[in-house]
C-alpha cells in the first residue's frame, strides 16, 4: 500500500476555488483502480488547543493506493492533467510525500 499526502497552498483566498475543482475530479479519481481512499480535509474549526493549523489557504489530500503502479497510473491520468490545468493559477505551492506503512 502507498499513502500520500499532499499539502496544498493556495494563493490568497483561492482555496475555494481549487476545492471546487477538487471535489469536481473526486469521482473519477475513486472509479480509478487501486485508489483506496482519495479526499480532501482543512482545519478542524473551531481548533483543539494542541492543533498546529494550515491556515485558511491550505488544504490536505489524503490518499491510499494499492501500488505504487496505481499511484502512477492515477498521476498519469487524464482528469488529473485536466484537473491541473484548471487550477495551476490558483496554487502557490504544493508538497507530496508518498509513504509506505511503517
Amino acid at each position: 500500500m502507498v499513502h500520500v499526502i499532499a499539502v496544498i497552498t493556495a494563493k490568497p483566498g483561492q482555496r475555494a476555488t481549487i476545492l471546487a475543482h477538487f471535489n469536481a475530479n473526486v469521482p473519477a479519481v475513486r472509479a480509478e483502480q487501486g485508489c483506496i481512499e482519495y479526499g480532501a480535509a482543512v482545519d478542524l474549526n473551531p481548533a483543539l488547543k494542541f492543533q498546529t493549523a494550515y491556515g485558511p489557504d491550505t488544504f490536505v489530500v489524503v490518499e491510499k493506493w494499492e501500488s505504487p503502479e496505481a499511484l502512477m497510473a492515477h498521476a498519469a491520468a487524464p482528469h488529473m492533467a485536466a484537473y491541473a490545468a484548471k487550477t495551476k493559477d490558483f496554487i502557490a505551492s504544493r508538497a507530496i510525500h508518498i509513504l509506505q506503512p511503517a
